[in-house]
């Protein structure tokens, strides 16, 4: 490495002496000094907090200095060295000082914050800070240095105590994990999804995610170029511990949670909530006593996913004041019940500082239903590789029955997800060919992929059933001023799958309203409203609002939407 800039320093030299000899016609060529660099930002001021640290709060952009030769007819060389400095005076004494690549620097919120608190800004209080540009060629020269600009930024207070978990995209979740002692050790409890991928943030901006090496899962890492964590393959509650001292992570896995003592069950799991809860009947008002216990399954550096490596580890609790603590052994918890009737246990482990153990008045709720379905494999022959990009909707939610227009081209089969990012809870294929069939759920085979077309995807969880009807070149709109037939056609934009357009005739409302059909054999629509389509839902009724006349109706059937102008 010395040797590299010695030569770089030397190639230097050498050009800046091969300039200097130049001569044209009879004039001597020489350097004169460097160029100034003009800076500017996009805001004066910023106010930064926890929900914009990882969004773009502030630019920076200046011009690019160069070195001055006596002659404009002669190119100067590009060896200058560029760097950007901030500070919190106007002398720019004590600043902080970056080595520059390209002519723009943008910052994150987070980001932003961090400098300012290695600045001493007080957090809460506008405070200027400024910046400029330093050009630099070494020692031979002065530096020249740019006009400053000055940006009021309020930061917010750095809290180490409390670790963000972001998605895979890097965005905010309701997650958190925390660090009693503030000493980069990060825990608690998260309801994932098999092969659930997150990153960690930390109060001062600092990104943690799996070192990006194959063989290294839950080393972790906070350079540029890291990848996300990810879960084993098995969805359920998770304790995870996040070290950023020993650039390792683990999850602990929690299949089971059981109670005994006053209560006795095995416990159920809301993932979206990180709460366990059981349903028990009282007899009168009483203080239960209750112990918490599991078998859990231990995935680390050592065990990588693997669940055959996975070594068991027991899981149990006690109490600590009006809270839980995990404990080598289960612990007595006491439960106050006011009054005879049914209850709720309800073992809430969402807030990673505050782990509670409580009775409810009343029945567990019913759990909720998801509104999509998600389909990966169906697409990957346009998208090149397995998302949840493509999705049906929930139309009957009696029946748990979905549907949705898919543009389908998929390699490998594809299978149908309860939830987004979730690899684990899906339905597979019982029995079946490409268009019709029966599910399972967890099976081992994919749905067979039909041919490449758009389809109109049908699932009723209910029956576990799928049928897949191809959407032609064509859709009708059906019921315009109450003529119930297929003469109205909407054709296809060849460039744009699943989006119908054509003119639309309204001479008078219709008592009725009218549908979108994907075919004419009636089985088959869509109603809606303010622009947005449903499934077999309540009939649009826009023609009821606009003049008589003809209109251009544009349907987007895989996106769920419509115009008409």
């Amino acid at each position: 490495m010395k040797t590299k800039a010695i030569n770089k320093c030397l190639g230097a030299l050498l050009l800046l002496i091969s300039i200097g000899a130049c001569e044209k016609d009879g004039e001597q060529i020489y350097l004169s000094g460097l160029e100034e660099n003009e800076i500017s930002a996009t805001e004066s001021s910023v106010i930064l907090s926890q929900d914009n640290a990882q969004q773009i709060v502030l630019s920076l952009e200046w011009s690019k200095g160069a070195l001055a030769l006596s002659s404009s007819d002669k190119p100067a060389p590009d060896v200058l060295a560029t760097y950007l400095q901030i500070s919190g005076h106007d002398d720019f004494s004590g600043c902080v000082e970056t080595l520059e690549a390209t002519l723009s620097k943008a910052y994150t919120g987070a980001e932003l914050n961090t400098i300012a608190k290695n600045l001493g800004v007080v957090p809460g209080a506008p405070t200027p800070l400024h910046f400029r540009i330093r050009s630099s060629m070494g020692n031979n020269l002065e530096s020249v240095f740019s006009n400053a600009v000055t940006v009021n930024v309020t930061s917010y207070s750095i809290d180490m105590s409390v670790g963000f978990i972001l998605n895979a995209d890097r965005e905010p979740t309701a997650l958190t994990l925390a660090s009693s002692q503030s000493d980069g050790i990060y825990a608690g409890f998260v309801g994932a999804a098999g092969w659930q991928n997150f990153f960690l943030l930390e109060g001062d901006g600092t990104i943690w995610g799996n070192t990006p090496e194959d063989g290294k899962e839950f080393q972790i890492s906070s350079e540029e170029d890291v990848w996300n964590f990810w879960f084993p393959g098995v969805t359920g509650c998770y304790y995870v511990n996040v070290n950023t001292s020993a650039k390792e992570w683990s999850a602990l896995l929690i299949p089971t949670l059981t109670v005994s003592g006053d209560v006795e069950a095995t416990m159920t799991f809301d993932r979206s909530k990180v709460q366990w809860t059981a349903a028990f009947e009282a007899s009168s008002a009483s203080t239960l006593k209750v112990k918490l216990s599991a078998s859990g399954k231990q995935y680390n550096a050592t065990t990588k996913t693997d669940d055959n490596l996975a070594a068991d580890a027991p899981v149990a609790f006690t109490q600590s004041g009006d809270g839980l603590l995990l404990a080598p052994q289960a612990g007595d918890i006491t439960v106050t019940v006011p009054e005879a009737g049914e209850y709720t246990l309800v073992v809430d482990l969402s807030n990673p500082s505050a782990w509670t153990c409580q009775a409810v008045s009343g029945a567990v709720a019913p759990k909720e239903i998801n509104p999509y379905l998600y389909l990966p494999g169906v697409d990957d022959g346009i998208r090149g590789e397995w998302t949840f990009d493509s999705y049906l909707t929930l139309y009957n939610e009696d029946d748990s029955s979905y549907a949705g227009v898919v543009n389908v081209s998929s390699q490998w089969g594809y299978s149908i997800n309860v939830e987004k990012d979730n690899w684990d809870d899906k339905y597979t294929l019982n029995e079946g060919d490409a268009y019709s069939g029966t599910l399972v759920f967890k099976g081992e085979n994919n749905l067979p992929a039909p041919s490449a077309g758009l389809y109109l995807i049908e699932i009723s969880l209910k029956d576990l059933t799928y049928k897949l009807t191809p959407v032609e070149n064509q859709i009708y709109a059906v019921g315009l001023h109450d003529q119930w037939t297929f003469d109205v056609a909407l054709t296809s934009a060849a460039a744009t799958p699943g989006v119908f357009s054509g003119d639309i005739t309204i001479n008078s409302a219709s008592p009725w309203g009218f549908q979108i059909h994907i075919d004419d054999s009636w089985n088959h629509y869509y109603g809606g409203a303010e622009g947005k389509l449903y499934y077999n839902g309540q009939n649009i009724t826009d023609d009821a609002s606009l003049e008589p006349g003809t209109y251009r109706m544009t349907v987007d059937l895989i996106n769920g939407t419509y115009t008409i102008e």
